[in-house]
């Protein structure tokens, strides 16, 4: 598989063939999916309840024996008692556990962020302590970087270490909120300023002197996982313990940051399948007026849409997975592993905030469909509503991620790492030959669509180009237009991925290639017209003059020129096959 670089998505085509699709797993990790899914449903389901009210041990014992499956081990090297799976085996877990409420926050807040610092940045002695462990679940991981007044802005924490005089110990001060795993786990990953300034993660074991664990949180949603705060006074962590180097915390918490972004988009693809599932075999078995509410078409309308933003999102996240696992092919150097994950950060936030936005839409949809039963605790639905809607929160919020892209970009474009000015520039010369596909004449499936991709891109283009010009360094300070820029990019990733993933499975099978290209028609034709809204806010707020803004609004009016097609039919056709397979389906 071709690599594409991070971000480049914006600026170059790809050859549908070159991308990462759910299709392509291989029998082995057709495998994993199976086994996990078996794992979920026969032991963690019908624990739901008794998990939620967070019954003493529960958790711990499904970990051990998830463990003792090799489930928290796919990330693991093979020589610290790992699985060695590589990063789609390890996507495909995650995915899967997700339907597990709040064990899959434990699970993964043990397997990603908990392990993977060590994994990746910690010394030879670091890992043959603490992984084997920790891949066998004899051990619990716990991340620890949030602060009272840093949420999101984590290196404005305030936890201080200080070197003993005999070289021997760093003395930790300070304390760390919301931390997944906290009552019970062994191992947590804490990040400190050395001397009040220098950056740095620690690997803290549970028996440390001066360490100790507050109460639970009381949380809306996803009641089972254990949510506490870690305090630190005079708490004597061993030198040998320190993760990384000094003062480059930030590498190991952005990259984690990163995986636990994609990882979580991953559990909300998962999420969302499942209560496309809950949803549709209610529908199917609820009748009113005397038939099956399933045969109205309001809810039918509900259960494709919910399809179609599931299956973008599959097809971005796998997308990004693929990518990721060749990115890291054959590197185990910290630095180069660091770098190779920080290549896709602008694609992690995007899967980040697509997935769990695509995740609220759906549960809500699901409640909806469920109706006044959707509210009460006795059906899954609101259990799903309620544990979803941590997911715009976690690893950064979604108004974190959206400042990170264009940021990102810009850094990329003004380091000559992505040569996204010189797009912009070159666009005036492009808009003078623009043509515009509104048919194929049926002979081309999914060509005007692409066609529509690429002006969707310089759309981005002519706005992100406006914007880098007129407010340069100041544009940190321009959120609104951060957040347009965010949101167009987000879209492009998204619709490209559906797209590809279709052409792919067209070119090998029309006939199973069916349903892939309703539902990338599906999302392409919903999300496409917001680019020009968009776009309208962007123009209307940058340029001064009245000209200028009618200028460059004809400009977007060309580019987001499309033809309707009859979406109500692809909707009914894709909610029919919904309905027949009782869960989601491509």
């Amino acid at each position: 598989m071709e690599l594409q670089k991070g971000a480049f998505y914006l600026i170059e085509d790809i050859d549908p063939e070159k991308i990462f699709t759910a299709e392509d797993f291989s029998d082995e990790q057709r495998m994993i999916e199976s086994m996990v899914a078996d794992f979920t449903q026969n032991e963690i389901i019908p624990n739901l309840e008794e998990i939620d009210h967070q019954k003493e041990g529960l958790s711990r014992s499904l970990l051990a024996k998830a463990g003792e499956l090799g489930l928290l081990s796919a990330d693991v090297p093979e020589e610290y008692e790992g699985g060695e799976m590589g990063k789609i085996s390890s996507a495909i877990i995650t995915e899967n556990i997700s339907a597990g409420g709040s064990f899959s926050v434990s699970f993964s807040a043990h397997t990603g962020i908990g392990s993977l610092p060590i994994v990746l940045f910690g010394t030879e002695e670091q890992k043959k302590r603490y992984l084997p462990d920790l891949a066998t679940g004899r051990k619990i991981a716990a991340y620890a970087l949030t602060e009272p007044m840093a949420g999101s802005d984590a290196l404005a924490a305030k936890t201080k270490a200080v070197l003993t005089e005999d070289g021997k110990y760093y003395v930790l001060n300070g304390e760390k909120i919301f931390i997944t795993n906290a009552s019970f786990a062994d191992v947590f990953v804490v990040y400190a300023k050395i001397d009040g300034e220098k950056f740095t993660a620690f690997i803290v074991d549970r028996d440390t002197p001066g360490f100790s664990i507050g109460p639970e949180e009381k949380k809306l949603g996803i009641k089972g996982s254990s949510t506490c705060s870690l305090i630190f006074e005079d708490a004597k962590v061993p030198v040998e313990n320190l993760l990384g180097e000094i003062g480059k915390g930030h590498v190991i918490a952005f990259n984690i940051l990163n995986i636990g972004r994609y990882k979580l988009g991953l559990g909300s693809v998962g999420l969302s399948k499942s209560a496309i599932s809950y949803a549709t075999k209610y529908a199917l078995e609820r009748q009113q007026f005397g038939i099956p509410i399933a045969k109205f078409g309001m809810i039918q309308n509900k259960l494709a849409q919910m399809a179609a933003k599931t299956y973008a999102s599959e097809s971005l996240i796998y997308r990004l997975v693929g990518n990721i696992e060749e990115a890291l092919h054959g590197k185990v150097d910290g630095r180069e592993i660091g770098a190779a994950i920080e290549e896709y950060a602008v694609e992690c936030s995007i899967s980040k905030v697509h997935c769990s936005e695509s995740l609220a839409y759906v549960t809500d949809e699901a409640v909806q469909i469920y109706g006044g039963y959707g509210y009460t605790q006795e059906f899954p639905a609101e259990r799903m509503y309620r544990d979803a809607r941590i997911n715009r929160i976690f690893e950064g919020t979604n108004e974190v991620n959206r400042l990170i892209i264009p940021a990102t970009l810009l850094r990329l474009g003004m380091k000559g790492q992505l040569p996204l000015l010189q797009a912009a520039q070159d666009l005036a010369g492009q808009l003078i030959s623009l043509q515009v596909k509104t048919s194929s004449g049926g002979e081309v499936p999914l060509e005007v669509e692409f066609d529509m991709l690429n002006r969707a891109k310089k759309l981005f283009l002519l706005i992100g180009g406006t914007a880098a010009q007129k407010y340069m360094k100041k544009l940190a300070k321009e959120q609104e237009i951060i957040e347009i820029m965010a949101n167009m990019c987000i879209e492009i990733y998204a619709m490209e991925s559906a797209l590809l993933r279709a052409k792919k499975a067209l070119a090998k099978d029309a006939a199973s290639a069916e349903t892939k290209i309703e539902l990338a028609m599906a999302y392409i034709y919903d999300a496409f017209p917001k680019l020009e809204n968009w776009a309208k806010q962007a123009i209307a707020y940058m340029f001064e003059s009245n000209e200028e803004v009618r200028t460059n609004l004809s400009i977007a009016k060309r580019l987001s020129k499309y033809q309707p097609i009859n979406i109500i039919d692809i909707r009914q056709k894709i909610a029919k096959k919904v309905l027949e397979a009782g869960k989601y389906v491509v």
